[in-house]
């Protein structure tokens, strides 16, 4: 089981594995070419609502993940594969947002090994 968290502007590399974005919009200023995706997820982001919200707020961040995680425990459908792939070898989560430390691929990563932990290896 293997997950990383990188921000989509930064350049890709082979460590990465499945390079997966998790935003629901595309990150401004980047060309698909350059952004060397196996997959876009949108589904796995958070709500709209719930990106307003949060506003890349710190002391926001523990409400945030809680609030995601109830996003995701209502669409499984939506990560369900990338824990999977998880499972099987590396998955770099990709972001865009400029925190690298309060942001929804951190969240989902934390989320999706509490996921894999509990369910151990299939």
């Amino acid at each position: 089981m293997s997950l990383a968290v990188k921000r989509v502007y930064e350049p890709p590399s082979p460590k990465d594995g499945c390079r997966v974005l998790v935003d629901r919009l595309w990150p401004r200023g980047l060309k698909k070419e350059d952004a060397a995706l196996d997959l876009w997820v949108k589904e796995v982001g958070p709500s709209r609502e719930l990106r307003q919200w949060f506003g890349h707020e710190p002391t926001r961040w523990e409400g945030f993940r809680h609030r995601y995680a109830g996003e995701l425990d209502a669409t499984p459908d939506a990560w369900h594969a990338l824990a999977e792939k998880a499972r099987r070898g590396r998955v770099t989560l990709l972001f865009g947002a400029r925190d690298e430390e309060h942001n929804n691929a951190v969240a989902l990563k934390a989320y999706l090994e509490s996921y894999l932990a509990a369910h151990g290896p299939h």
